[in-house]
């Protein structure tokens, strides 16, 4: 459906961006797992009311191993906000996206 595609461009959109900016600062990604799970406001698409915010809020569970440290993820995370454009659009209409990162081993 368009909106499991957009939950998926989000999830493809994270896993290239952060590859690309681990790439840059010099570390290697073993494995990066990425999950989301969303609240979605049906009531639009069901045609009962106009619905500003359809996705209030998505979080995505990113599980990842790596040589970085948990402070270089720290700073992954910050540049991916910056760098993601398809979060950036996501977060521009009003939707909150939670990030729960974990490293593994």
């Amino acid at each position: 459906s368009p909106t499991e595609t957009l939950m998926s461009s989000l999830i493809g959109c994270t896993n290239v961006i952060t590859h690309r900016i681990m790439e840059k600062m010099g570390f290697k990604i073993n494995s990066l797992n990425i999950k989301s799970k969303t609240l979605f406001n049906k009531d639009g698409v069901s045609l009962i009311q106009e619905v500003e915010v359809p996705f209030p809020e998505i979080t995505l569970d990113i599980k990842i191993s790596t040589n970085a440290s948990e402070t270089d993820l720290v700073e992954v995370q910050k540049q991916l906000a910056m760098y993601c454009p398809i979060a950036k659009v996501i977060r521009n209409s009003g939707t909150v996206i939670n990030e729960n990162w974990n490293k593994i081993d």
